[in-house]
C-alpha cells in the first residue's frame, strides 16, 4: 500500500506531524504506525496488590501507545529554549518559541482551555536564587495535569482517526530507502511512501540506532540524567510552586563542578512507579482537579552525564544503573525513617535548607516493599 507520508511513532512528534499535515494539506494520504495500544487500552497490569512486578507484556502500556511515554505524565508543557531540547540550534530561538506557542494553542483548542500558564518573567525568585549561588532558568509553563493531558490526547485522536490510517500494535521492523521514497516493513505487510517521518521516543531508541546504521545516518550520544526524587510538605516549596509551578533551578558543585538541577516538580502531587520492560523507575504526577491534590510536593534532583567518542550507548548506560539499583534494593530504595543513615547527608542538607523533614527516594527504583499507606500512592501511572 502506498502513502504520501509514513509516520512511525504515535507520541507527540508523530501526533502533531499528522495534525499539521492534515490541516495544511488535507489531500495527503497518511499512515501512522504505533507499536503500542490505543489510548483507552493503555493499562499497566501492575496494581501494587495482586500484581507487583513486570509481567513483560508484548508492548509496555506505560511507554508505548497513542500519546507516547508522556500520556500519563504530569502534563507540563515548557515553552523555552533553555532546557528540554535543541530545536533552536536548528531553526533559531525565535522560530522555536513560536512553534512551541503554536502547539500550546492547539492544546488549548483541544480540551486544555482554562488551564494556567505560569512564567518566570519578572519574578523576584530569580534574584533570590542568584544570592544563593543558584540559577533559575527562564520558561513559561503550561500545566495541564495528568487528567487534562489525557483529555487533550482524546481530542487529538478524535480529530485524526477518520482522516488517516492509524495502525496500532504494529511495530515497524525495518525502514528502506527507495529511489522515489521509503518502504517500511511490519510483521503483517510492507508499506511505501514518498516521505517518512520517524519519531519513536526513548522506548524506540535502540531500534532507531539500528535504522540509522542501516541508512548510514550519523548519530550523536545524548546525555544521561541520574539523581533522586525528593518529597516534602507542600508548604515548604509553596513560595516557588504557587508563582512558577515548575522551577528549573541549577547549581554547580564547587569540588567537581557537577551541574545539578531540579526537574519535574509536582505541587500537591503523588510519587508513582513506572515499570518499563522490567526496569522500575520513579516519577511524579500532579492533577488539575483539586479533589486529587495531596499535601506533598515532589521533584527530582538530577546530575547530567555527558559522553564522548567512542562511547555512544548513553541509554544503555542509564538502563544498567537502573537495573543495578533494582537488584540492590529488591524494589524501592526509600529513605523515610529518621533513624536510617542512608542518604543522611542529602537529607540533612535538604532539611537544613527547607526547614522540614523530607523523604528521599532513589530516582531509578520504585515498587516493592512500600508500607500500605504509601503503596496506594505509588501505583503505576496508568492506574493513578
Amino acid at each position: 500500500m502506498t502513502y504520501d507520508v509514513l509516520i512511525i511513532g504515535g507520541g507527540p512528534g508523530g501526533i502533531y506531524t499528522a495534525w499539521e499535515l492534515l490541516n495544511k494539506r488535507p489531500d495527503l494520504k497518511l499512515a501512522l504506525f504505533e507499536s503500542g495500544h490505543t489510548l483507552e487500552r493503555r493499562r499497566c497490569p501492575i496494581d501494587g496488590v495482586k500484581v507487583k512486578s513486570c509481567v513483560h507484556c508484548p508492548t509496555c502500556a506505560i511507554m508505548n501507545g497513542f500519546g507516547g511515554a508522556g500520556a500519563f505524565s504530569d502534563g507540563k508543557y515548557n515553552i523555552t529554549n533553555q532546557f528540554g531540547g535543541t530545536l533552536h540550534e536548528h531553526i533559531g530561538k525565535k522560530k522555536a518559541l513560536e512553534l512551541m506557542e503554536y502547539v500550546d494553542q492547539i492544546n488549548m483548542e483541544n480540551g486544555g482551555e482554562g488551564t494556567k500558564l505560569y512564567s518566570t518573567g519578572n519574578t523576584r525568585i530569580k534574584k533570590l536564587c542568584l544570592e544563593n549561588d543558584l540559577h533559575l532558568l527562564d520558561a513559561s509553563v503550561r500545566h495541564l495535569g495528568t487528567d487534562i493531558n489525557y483529555v487533550v490526547l482524546e481530542h487529538l485522536y478524535a480529530g485524526l482517526k477518520d482522516r488517516m490510517d492509524i495502525f496500532f500494535d504494529t511495530p515497524v521492523r525495518s525502514v528502506e530507502k527507495l529511489a522515489d521514497g521509503y518502504a517500511v516493513t511490519t510483521d503483517k505487510e510492507r508499506y511505501e511512501g514518498r516521505t517518512c517521518v520517524i519519531s519513536v521516543g526513548r522506548s524506540g531508541s535502540k531500534w532507531m540506532e539500528e535504522v540509522c546504521t542501516a541508512l548510514k545516518i550519523p548519530t550523536s550520544s545524548n546525555r544521561v540524567d541520574i539523581g533522586v526524587r525528593v518529597e516534602l510538605p507542600y508548604e515548604v516549596f509553596a513560595h516557588l510552586t504557587d508563582e512558577l509551578y515548575e522551577s528549573k533551578i541549577v547549581y554547580r558543585t564547587e569540588k567537581f563542578q557537577d551541574r545539578v538541577r531540579t526537574f519535574c516538580m509536582n505541587p500537591k502531587g503523588v510519587v508513582v512507579n513506572e515499570n518499563t520492560n522490567g526496569i522500575v523507575t520513579v516519577n511524579g504526577h500532579s492533577y488539575e482537579d483539586p479533589a486529587l491534590h495531596t499535601e506533598n510536593t515532589n521533584f527530582a534532583l538530577l546530575v547530567a552525564k555527558h559522553f564522548s567518542e567512542p562511547f555512544k550507548d548513553s541509554n544503555g548506560y542509564g538502563e544498567s544503573i537502573a537495573r543495578l539499583s533494582n537488584m540492590l534494593g529488591g524494589g524501592v530504595i526509600e529513605d523515610r525513617d529518621p533513624e536510617q543513615q542512608r542518604f543522611a547527608r542529602q537529607r540533612a542538607y535538604l532539611e537544613k535548607t527547607f526547614g522540614a523533614q523530607v523523604t528521599v527516594v532513589e530516582f531509578f527504583t520504585a515498587g516493592g516493599s512500600s508500607p500500605p499507606d504509601r503503596r496506594t500512592r505509588w501505583r503505576p501511572c496508568s492506574a493513578a
